[in-house]
């Protein structure tokens, strides 16, 4: 409610003070020149752009060379009309897309002209002949043809060159990590704060259109990502009122079963997805609303388990969105918007061998508010505005909740072990009388029964921790733009960007938490310990606060595109300040490290200063023809490595597991901390991670409907951040060329005053990525057809492979939390140079979509890529240099030594309308998805002293129908 009121708060100041503010929105522009039959330029055309999505026309003048633009337009359809005196008017159309400029060119004739004048599909694709970026923009139009999945992740699919990917969590590899991506729905950032994976929240039925741009970025909307960066814009109301109700169902029956035993839950469920919306106008050509209503389930039949029925599983979400858009002037537009999402899944998880009271459910809210703006001064200048707040706050809590908070010294109750915690039946051992009758009783009473005898191994209880995570995120920024010149134009652009990201995160134990039974096996202090709790410190009376993390960041960008006949010249720098904020300490003087223990005290942990972080954007477009295009361009990036505050706040040494003793009786025995994650120090003056791009290519027009693009790209990242061992260098043997010393020499004694790990955040010696990439692309448009294809050859390498860092494909892995650095055989020099696990070196992407006479339409995306790279791990090869048993990121054989299969599949759509009334209009479809059944296996269990080893942990989905019927009007 907090958020919602924010939102009319701003969008009340923001009508009420109309043109005498500056709001930014989510736009496109459009420009050109206007000349007559012999090329000679006309200055004082009036040019005027009308759209359904813009309430009042916008006009402009051509200039003395017979330019002119139109920017800050609403993404839409556009008709443009061009009149000076006596010539004869013209008329064209345009389609304005998202973050792209689109040329349009046009020459008055004397006379009106008589011949009939072809009329050509809307988005007929053009070229750019200003940019030098690497940019895609699809529109609704073209989705809603496409066999494309509900949320907002699917989408992705349809980017040229990236690769393919069904994961949940992380991203797809791009030329870099899968977090290095940046996500914007409506021009909010939605990866999560301090993680950088994409947001399961947001849906895509609200979306207009989506941008992409890949690289050869220039200082223009604070681009500082590591692979691709997505944004999409809403859809607003118009004059017209329209709505439209669908819905879609995707039965269990309707899924292939799967060809291997892993995941089998993944399609096991029914699954559907309602959809309400509707546009028009509460002021007509001032202020429009659009309006919409979401709500996906998911249900699966549990059945039974071990210890009988299971509760269904299912999982409800109502996602809500409203959006106005109000024109108080022609120069000045305002957009306010809110989208609010509740999600609830029951029994989201229960083991084979634990009963249905220790099932987990999980519960997640999404807030997402924006007021933006923009206000056209004059033919020569803009200013824009744009203020957005993200909240999304997770939980994963038990189905079955103990109504006491545990305390140390407090007594377990023995007779009752299923109300105190999550029991972990014991099973009898060998040779261990005493222990086996003593667990008799409790096997007896909390076992599974199995052919009439109680059995142990399960589990009791209720589900052992709590866990509430919340994030949230303010952004805050601001843009002007200044045209100058006139045979050699600049557009000078400044801008602004301020945002924080925040993490509450509160991790208690449900009761006891879990509960082991050592039987008198074990001891503490000298006395037999029967029960054993593991317990979360936060969670226990008087226990720490919750761990608030922040991430601070500044940017500042100046752009100038330079025009000059045939060429465009993009010289600009991004200047980035970064601030690191964590827990548990207070700055003070007298002592070495400079700080004195304060749980929960917010304190500064580090910063990355403007002069450390300079990217500079340089680009060339020579459009040698008028319509087609060379062009270069160099940029350099630093990603931010937001999650660091998360990973090395100093309260992180409070917040452990206890383990908690009891003697037979329950009566307490003593506590003993495991070891966890905990607070790190920083290395003296890191470099900041940093990417460095180059890129050339060609644009053609290769018809009025038809266009293609060539380019070739290559990306080096280096200065590689994550948490390791102060001493690695030394302990673990760095090869020559390595410095063999401690990163932070005095650490011991910082450890001795405040306590704090033996691991420090350092730039890791010999940490690097390198991507090669070489493309083809093209797209063609008529009344009928739509097609894209792509291919891109590349290759993706080096010696640090965020991506593949734990035995999980598809987590939320940050820079802090990987095992990479982590000991022996998990350092750079340990076999990491090779190919990472996301290259795919051949890609090979064709879709589109082709309307039939009987108002009816046919579409298809299909797509072939190489297989994932991976290699053996064995800690076996790193025995002398540990006692550890796990094998997990320690490479036996160099990085990607082997290769997957190749994947292919193909995904069909076909789409029945059935028109009435002038206006209405019933729609059927149906989309299969992976019609061949290509179930390929990929994230390979690599870890040799285990079983399965060489075989695919996960595969891609099975065939899978989905029907749908929409209603629009």
């Amino acid at each position: 409610m907090k958020k919602y009121l924010a939102v009319l708060v701003a969008l009340a100041v923001a009508f009420g003070l109309g043109s005498g503010v500056a709001f930014a929105q989510q736009t496109g522009s459009i420009e050109g020149k206007v000349t007559l039959a012999d090329g000679s330029a006309v200055a004082g055309v009036a040019v005027e752009a009308r759209s359904s999505v813009l309430p009042l026309p916008r006009t402009t003048t051509t200039s003395a060379n017979g330019e002119y633009r139109l920017p800050l337009l609403p993404p839409g359809e556009y008709e443009l009309t061009f009149k000076l005196g006596d010539l004869a008017p013209a008329t064209e159309r345009a389609l304005v897309l998202l973050q792209q400029n689109t040329v349009k060119n046009v020459t008055l004739s004397p006379e009106a002209v008589t011949e009939a004048i072809e009329v050509v599909a809307e988005g007929t694709p053009t070229i750019d002949t200003t940019s030098s970026e690497l940019k895609t923009a699809i529109t609704d139009t073209t989705i809603d043809a496409l066999p494309v999945g509900q949320e907002y992740r699917d989408l992705i699919k349809l980017i040229p060159g990236v690769q393919y990917t069904e994961d949940n969590v992380r991203g797809p590899s791009a030329g870099g990590s899968g977090q290095d991506n940046a996500y914007q729905f409506d021009g909010v950032n939605v990866a999560l704060p301090l993680f950088g994976t994409l947001s399961a929240e947001p849906s895509s039925h609200d979306i207009d259109q989506i941008a992409i741009v890949k690289g050869g970025a220039n200082a223009v909307d604070f681009n500082r990502s590591g692979g691709f960066t997505i944004n999409s814009v809403s859809k607003s109301g118009t004059n017209a009122f329209r709505g439209q109700a669908s819905y879609q169902i995707q039965p269990k029956s309707a899924t292939s079963d799967r060809e291997n035993n892993a995941n089998t839950s993944v399609f096991e469920d029914d699954k559907d997805w309602a959809t309400l919306s509707a546009g028009g106008p509460l002021v007509r050509d001032r202020l429009f609303l659009y309006g919409s209503y979401y709500r996906p389930t998911s249900q699966r039949e549990n059945t039974s388990n071990a210890y009988g029925s299971v509760p269904n599983f299912k999982s409800t979400r109502d996602e809500y969105f409203a959006k106005l858009s109000y024109t108080p002037l022609p120069n000045v537009s305002i957009h306010g918007s809110y989208r609010d999402s509740s999600r609830e899944n029951e029994t989201a998880s229960v083991g084979a061998f634990a009963a249905a009271s220790t099932a987990l459910g999980e519960e997640a809210t999404l807030g997402i508010a924006i007021a933006e703006g923009s206000w056209i001064l004059n033919d020569k200048s803009f200013a824009s505005f744009k203020y957005t707040d993200f909240q999304n706050e997770t939980a994963s809590v038990p189905d079955t909740r103990f109504g006491f908070a545990p305390a140390l010294g407090q007594r377990l109750d023995v007779a009752n072990l299923d109300t105190q915690g999550l029991l972990n039946v014991p099973l009898p051992l060998a040779n261990q009388a005493a222990f086996n009758a003593f667990i008799a009783p409790l096997i007896q009473r909390y076992g599974f029964d199995r052919n009439g005898v109680r059995t142990g191994g399960g589990q009791v209880g209720g589900g052992s921790t709590v866990t509430d995570n919340d994030f949230f995120r303010q952004s805050y920024q601001a843009g002007w733009n200044y045209l100058l010149g006139q045979k050699v134009t600049h557009e000078i652009h400044l801008g602004y960007q301020y945002s924080k990201d925040e993490e509450d995160l509160q991790r208690t134990s449900n009761g006891w938490g879990s509960i082991t039974v050592p039987g008198g096996r074990t001891t503490f202090n000298g006395r037999q310990v029967f029960f054993e709790a593991a317990v979360d410190q936060m969670g226990l009376v008087g226990g720490v606060p919750l761990i608030h993390s922040e991430f601070v960041s500044h940017a500042i960008e100046i752009n100038d595109q330079i025009r000059l006949d045939n060429w465009t010249f993009n010289l600009g720098l991004l200047a980035s300040n970064d601030t690191f904020y964590g827990q548990g300490l207070r700055e003070t003087s007298g002592n070495l490290s400079g700080f004195a223990l304060a749980p929960g005290r917010k304190y500064k942990m580090y910063e990355i200063d403007f002069a450390d972080m300079i990217q500079p954007r340089v680009g060339a477009t020579w459009a040698y023809n008028g319509r087609d295009t060379l062009f270069a361009n160099w940029a350099r990036y630093n990603p931010a490595a937001s999650s660091l505050p998360r990973a090395a706040s100093w309260d992180r040494n409070l917040a452990r597991t206890i383990r908690a003793f009891f003697a037979a009786d329950g009566s307490f025995i003593g506590s003993d901390p495991l070891a966890s994650s905990s607070g790190k120090f920083f290395d003296d003056d890191l470099d900041p991670r940093r990417v460095e791009e180059y890129l050339i290519g060609t644009s053609r027009q290769l018809s009025a409907r038809w266009v293609g693009r060539l380019h070739a790209r290559y990306r080096y990242a280096s200065n590689f951040w994550e948490d390791t061992n102060n001493d690695a260098r030394i302990a673990f043997r760095a090869p020559e060329g390595f410095a063999r010393e401690l990163y932070v020499p005095n650490l011991a004694q910082v450890q001795r005053e405040i306590g704090g790990s033996s691991y420090v955040i350092a730039e890791l010696d010999g940490a690097f990525t390198k991507y090669y990439e070489a493309s083809v692309e093209s797209e063609y448009r008529s009344n009928k057809v739509y097609f894209r294809g792509s291919y891109v050859w590349s290759h993706y390498y080096g010696t640090f492979d965020q991506d593949n860092s734990t035995t999980d494909n598809d987590a939320s892995i940050f820079i802090g939390s990987s095992n990479l650095a982590d000991g022996a055989g998990r350092q750079i020099w340990d076999r990491k140079y090779g190919n990472l696990r996301g290259d795919r070196r051949h890609q090979l992407k064709l879709y589109g979509s082709y309307d039939l006479a009987w108002k009816a339409s046919v579409g298809a995306f299909a797509v072939y890529q190489s297989g994932q790279p991976w290699e053996t791990w064995d800690v076996e090869v790193y025995r002398a240099l540990t006692t550890s048993t796990s094998d997990v990121n320690r490479n036996a054989e160099p990085a990607g030594s082997r290769t997957t299969d190749s994947h292919y599949q193909i995904d069909l759509n076909y789409t029945q309308n059935f028109q009435f009334g002038g206006r209405y209009n019933v729609q059927l479809r149906a989309d299969l998805f992976n019609a061949t059944n290509n179930q390929t296996g990929y994230n390979i269990q690599n870890q040799k002293s285990r079983a399965g080893f060489g075989t695919p942990r996960t595969f891609y989905d099975p065939r899978r129908l989905q029907l749908g019927v929409k209603f629009e009007f």
